[in-house]
């Protein structure tokens, strides 16, 4: 029998023989699958927390540990992860205690290469079914949220796994982060993707004026009410509510929404009977929803019914590496927008972006792409034009202590890439002893790793 292998399916390859990992590499990329590699835990740790990956196989004896530790912060770090474990001294006791823990697969060495291809395109098609689709089918339920981070890709696997149930779900997250995108993404991977998708700010929209839109009312329910109105909760009947803000949901309406919690029924305003309804809940805040419920603001066993399951969205300061991506995707849009030929940003330019605050996170983000898209007369977005939008100084009027931390911070960086991230070399090039150089990189918090070179064990 034969499986379909997932298309691009990203798999680390974890062990301490090199003969054994490029054979392996070989066989797995012949078979469609992107592979990198790793000798030891240290590494795969390394790698695992700046890539993204679809299926781990691991050697159970390595140099500096054995595959069942790694296995469980994997599991820890990325719970829906699948782990394969690979060892020359299999027994049936240790292969009880593996599968007994959660892990995929085990396997015992020699093995068959054909067998060990079945066995990863099973546990693929069974941990992420999604992998076997079209990438473009794949892609269309999240196609809103752009990343590449590791924390959001392990935040987006969790997503997909809970649209599958009918779970209430509390996103937090600052403002600006993307949480409606979130809840739409979790909307459109459910098997409510059909129906309606309704959004309500309920801190945007006055107390008379929320109740009547959430619940609906009949003719003549108050003044002005001249025709029977239908509420956004009757709306999104067979599909998904979502309540954005609903920490700023008033009290009285509160106990509204947790009587149609409980009663799965809606009774409008003015109403004397009440008409059932069948729709998921999805609720977001900025707030902190546990002091609000310590100072009664916030009603407890609503609370409860809406935070089965929470989900928390990095604000864009803790997902870097998503700076450059997010601002070239803004960047195609609006030059669309705009009827301009853009190329792209400046490599300072970058820079400037991926190293700003972003208070106000993917939000600010876009607002500043805006500006400097409608007042570049270059192809290229030149660093002064972003400066100016951020509201920074240019760096030739940073102080003194300002642009010499910022130019040893630019050199350390560079001389980690050149050397590949080896320390060694790095503090020889820099004339400074091993000792002095990690104490720099530990003052402008580098690690090492992060820039160690993939070499031909790397998908291109």
């Amino acid at each position: 029998m034969t499986v379909a292998t997932p298309a691009g399916a990203r798999l680390l390859l974890i062990d301490d023989d090199p003969e054994l990992l490029h054979r392996l590499s070989v066989s797995l990329r012949a078979s469609g699958y992107r592979v990198v590699t790793a000798t030891s835990a240290r590494h795969a740790r390394a790698r695992l927390g700046t890539r993204r990956f679809d299926l781990v196989l691991s050697d159970v004896h390595l140099p500096d540990g054995d595959g069942l530790a790694l296995f469980e912060d994997i599991r820890r770090q990325h719970p829906a992860l699948p782990v394969i474990l690979l060892t020359a001294r299999g027994s049936i006791p240790d292969a009880v205690e593996a599968t007994s823990r959660g892990v995929a697969g085990y396997l015992t060495k020699p093995f068959d290469t054909q067998a060990l291809l079945h066995h990863i395109g099973q546990t693929l098609r069974f941990t992420a079914p999604a992998a076997m689709a079209p990438p473009s089918g794949d892609a269309a339920w999240r196609a809103g949220i752009i990343s590449r981070s590791m924390r959001m890709h392990t935040l987006l696997d969790e997503a997909r796994l809970i649209a599958a149930s009918d779970a209430s779900v509390l996103i937090r997250g600052d403002s600006g982060t993307g949480k409606e995108l979130l809840a739409r993404a979790i909307h459109l991977a459910s098997p409510r993707a059909n129906a309606p998708f309704i959004a309500i700010n309920c801190g945007a929209i006055p107390e008379p004026l929320l109740e009547s839109e959430l619940f609906g009312h009949v003719r003549g329910a108050f003044t002005g009410a001249t025709s029977t109105h239908i509420g956004l909760i009757q709306a999104a009947h067979r599909g998904t509510l979502f309540l954005d803000e609903i920490g700023d949901m008033p009290p009285a309406l509160q106990v509204k929404l947790l009587r149609v919690l409980q009663e799965r029924a809606v009774r409008p305003v003015g109403a004397t009977r009440a008409t059932a309804v069948d729709l998921r809940i999805l609720s977001a805040t900025h707030h902190d929803l546990d002091a609000a419920l310590a100072a009664s603001q916030f009603r407890e066993d609503l609370y409860y019914r809406i935070n089965v399951v929470h989900l928390e969205l990095p604000t864009l300061a803790e997902r870097r590496e998503d700076i450059p991506l997010l601002a070239e995707h803004f960047l195609r849009q609006l030059a669309q927008k705009y009827g301009k030929r853009l190329s792209g940003f400046a490599p300072d330019a970058l820079e400037t972006l991926a190293s700003a605050n972003w208070p106000g996170n993917v939000r600010q983000l876009q607002n500043v792409v805006e500006q400097v898209c409608a007042l570049t007369t270059t192809a290229l977005i030149p660093r002064t034009l972003v400066e100016r939008a951020l509201r920074i100084k240019p760096v030739d009027a940073l102080g003194y202590a300002g642009a010499k931390q910022r130019f040893e911070r630019n050199y350390l960086i560079q001389l980690l890439k050149l050397t590949a991230g080896n320390v060694s070399d790095a503090a020889r090039l820099a004339e400074r002893n091993r000792t002095e150089f990690y104490r720099l990189l530990q003052r402008h918090s580098l690690t090492p790793d992060l820039f160690r070179g993939d070499g031909p064990d790397i998908e291109p």
